[in-house]
């Protein structure tokens, strides 16, 4: 999951990202694949037996058409800002439910409480692990037969780790985790999955790849509450996973150097997710949902009130992101810095990974 950073996207959303978005891009690539978790999620959980998924207001509430929320993501932003930039007229589908033919132009298949380690999130019911997402994208482009050449050209998106993380290592019940794995061994850890899974991607076919880094969890609402102590941002959990993004960007680096073909790129999400950033920026609420929270819960409560100045709001819900967190994330992924003095993309953003 995620917080600070941007949710990403898909099926629609309301009509100011879509205004934003739709800005007279060509289309650049001929297909458009996405993975990972809640972050990217546009509807796969739907039909499982799983508490990680939303098909019900208030998410969903500024989508185009009033169409009801599909992912676990405020807006969707992020992916469909992307995919919009990149010159796609459809949204990109989730599997479920698409039509195999989908497979010569792109699907997500993004899974809700999704990890690296396949028993994350178990807690909360089924949900599509990396491995397995890799697996049913197998399955789509050889049911279809879609040749490798036109695969080499296609974006592919990553977003995936949070969960390993919020659903796992810093959740004690019903795991054991923190108590086997050293910070630095556990993202290690993490990290020769990840490359395993980036092996096989990279063998059906992938090379413009763009890999999301973890944002700063530890300033959700609900780490704040859990692992720092009410207070502000939980400062072990921010720790735990710089150290994996710093292994993730590497790993970005030794793919490039040494995997033919290869044109992976980090984005860094980590990195501007400081509550002072966004208050800089504008926000004026960093540390609270903008939807109405049961108790206990991180999750929206259904039909439930919202914020009305929703453009205020760092936080969807107790750990995703507004929509306009989102949209300027996905923007800055795609077109360079924000108010930075560097790219969010390494060695890349996303424009110029295109091109490549």
């Amino acid at each position: 999951m995620v917080e600070d950073v941007l949710s990403k996207v898909f099926w629609v959303v309301s009509a100011t990202v879509f205004a934003a978005a739709t800005v007279g891009y060509a289309q650049q690539v001929p297909c458009y694949f996405i993975f990972g978790d809640s972050v990217f999620d546009s509807g796969n959980n739907n039909n499982l037996q799983t508490k990680a998924k939303v098909n019900f207001l208030p998410y969903g509430i500024d989508f185009a058409k009033g169409r009801p929320a599909s992912s676990l993501m405020a807006a969707l932003s992020q992916i469909l800002s992307v995919s919009e930039l990149s010159g796609f007229k459809d949204f990109i589908p989730p599997l479920a439910g698409t039509s195999p033919e989908r497979a010569h132009i792109g699907m997500n298949y993004a899974s809700g409480a999704g990890g690296l380690r396949e028993e994350t999130s178990e807690h909360l019911g089924g949900r599509i692990s990396l491995s397995n997402q890799i697996l049913n994208h197998k399955k789509a482009i050889k049911k279809l037969n879609v040749p490798v050449h036109r695969l080499e050209q296609c974006l592919y998106a990553i977003s995936i780790g949070s969960n390993d993380y919020v659903n796992n290592y810093f959740l004690s019940k019903p795991y054991n985790t923190r108590h086997r794995f050293k910070p630095n061994q556990y993202a290690h850890f993490l990290i020769l999955l990840y490359h395993t899974n980036l092996k096989s991607l990279h063998h059906l076919g992938a090379r413009k790849l763009a890999l999301f880094s973890i944002s700063k969890i530890g300033c959700t609402p609900k780490m704040i509450r859990s692992h720092g102590g009410g207070k502000g941002c939980a400062r072990e959990v921010n720790n735990a996973v710089a150290i994996f993004n710093k292994n993730l960007e590497d790993l970005v680096k030794d793919f490039n150097k040494n995997v033919h073909g290869a044109k992976f790129t980090y984005v860094d999400i980590f990195s501007g997710g400081d509550p002072l950033a966004f208050k800089v920026l504008g926000f004026k609420v960093r540390h609270k949902a903008c939807c109405t929270l049961s108790p206990g819960e991180e999750l929206c409560t259904p039909n439930k009130p919202v914020c009305a100045n929703r453009s205020e709001y760092v936080f969807w819900d107790d750990i995703h992101s507004s929509e306009a967190t989102n949209i300027m994330m996905a923007r800055s992924s795609f077109d360079g810095p924000l108010g930075s003095d560097g790219p969010l993309g390494s060695p890349y953003n996303i424009t110029s990974l295109l091109k490549q």
